[in-house]
């Protein structure tokens, strides 16, 4: 067993029974969290600013049976699947630090570089959503310009929670307010036709990406030992305590508005313009916040590539972070400029990453390490979860594709929605 104190960079190199497959060495540090701060992590991930398009993007789609069976559903099957993921950490006498060094570890080289393509997409994906999400909420607030800033040290995570705390308590209380006085509202599912099914295959997607990050190895990397036991403390704080806020604005939302609920709440509701400006300003920090914190695999995956390592200030880590970086925001800022649709984003980010990486390779890579210590009914609950993903991925890709080719059609590029 590693001493999960030290660096990864004293990792030796390993094999599994298919090639040589090297875990590249860690600029980062790992081990310093206990269980409840990375349950904090993980509550304040599934609460972020994306919070505010739930009511507008699951419950219309779905409405009310759909939304709040599948909302549950989804709770239940993500703590499954992430659970899978969290108990294969030490797999092998070793921690796995990385989703990639996992599959890298358990099925060979190609494995290593497909999860690392997939991690991408998706981090890339829920990034270009942050990206939307913070751009509607200047726009509501009217702001015309802020200066520049880069985060480059991290984020003090009760800063984060107070963001997060602040917009769902104003988002709750006003939409509250406004379902107390509105008329009869219409929950009807809208649409038809073919139009109809693709929006509720659509917002399948839409249900497991509202709770999975694709990045739960990183974030158990910073845990301390015993690291499985800790894990599961978390995550069963995340997927009962920590849900509640989500479902709390989700619901309270789509009641008050029915199925005129917007992809971005706060766009629905009524209340002093000072309170509506706080609660959008603190979802545009909070985004932010969240945006580079979903970069961060990529950051330090380059970091450790070229040896960035040492003082943040020097003049060759500066202008190496400043130039990738801030090239990778801009391309990210471009794509959500060029296809600014949260709703259609977040269903291809859930079909086309969240379905394979938290549902698909989770149960395959438990069936493969665990095989042996298995019975043949369990062996075949994780082959049908495999299929059974493996066909929602597919059909939910081709609806989001379909979606956003509509969208491109009624909006225009760059439409400002």
């Amino acid at each position: 067993m590693p001493n999960v104190g030290r660096n990864d960079s004293e990792h030796e190199n390993h094999k599994d029974g298919k090639g040589n497959v090297k875990a590249p060495e860690n600029a980062h540090q790992i081990s310093s969290d206990s269980w409840f701060q990375v349950a904090f992590v993980l509550t304040t991930g599934i609460n972020s600013a994306y919070v505010l398009g739930y009511s507008g993007t699951i419950m219309v789609p779905l409405g009310w049976v759909g939304g709040v069976v599948g909302l549950i559903l989804a709770t239940l099957i993500s703590l499954y699947a992430n659970a899978l993921v969290a108990m294969l950490h030490e797999y092998g006498g070793r921690r796995h630090i990385r989703y990639r060094d996992l599959a890298g570890f358990i099925y060979g080289r190609w494995a290593y570089t497909l999860t690392w393509a997939l991690q991408y997409v998706n981090l890339f994906m829920i990034n270009t959503g942050y990206i939307i999400l913070a751009g509607s909420a200047l726009k509501v607030t009217q702001i015309q310009s802020l200066p520049q800033f880069r985060i480059s040290l991290g984020v003090w995570l009760g800063f984060s929670t107070l963001l997060s705390l602040a917009y769902i308590v104003i988002a709750f209380v006003l939409s509250l307010k406004d379902g107390l006085n509105a008329p009869p509202r219409d929950f009807s599912i809208p649409g038809n036709g073919a139009g109809k099914i693709f929006s509720i295959i659509g917002a399948s997607a839409n249900l497991v990406f509202a709770y999975n990050t694709g990045m739960l190895p990183e974030i158990q990397a910073t845990i301390k030992q015993p690291v499985v036991t800790n894990m599961m403390k978390a995550l069963y704080f995340q997927f009962t305590v920590g849900v509640l806020p989500l479902y709390l604005v989700t619901f309270t939302g789509y009641w008050a508005y029915g199925n005129s609920t917007s992809a971005y709440l706060l766009n629905n509701v009524n209340g002093p313009v000072w309170v509506k400006a706080v609660a959008n300003i603190t979802a545009f920090l909070q985004s932010v916040i969240a945006l580079h914190i979903f970069a961060s695999p990529m950051y330090e995956y380059a970091d450790t590539k070229y040896g960035i390592t040492g003082s943040a200030l020097q003049i060759k880590n500066l202008t190496f972070r400043i130039l990738l970086r801030g090239g990778y925001l801009t391309f990210n800022t471009f794509v959500s400029a060029l296809l600014p649709f949260l709703g259609d984003f977040m269903s291809l980010t859930g079909a086309i990453s969240t379905f394979p990486l938290t549902f698909i390779l989770a149960n395959h890579m438990y069936l493969t390490a665990k095989k042996d210590k298995q019975s043949s009914m369990q062996q075949l609950w994780h082959w049908l979860n495999i299929v059974f993903f493996s066909i929602m991925s597919l059909v939910a890709t081709v609806s989001a594709v379909r979606l956003i080719s509509v969208d491109s059609k009624t909006y225009h590029l760059f439409a400002d929605l």
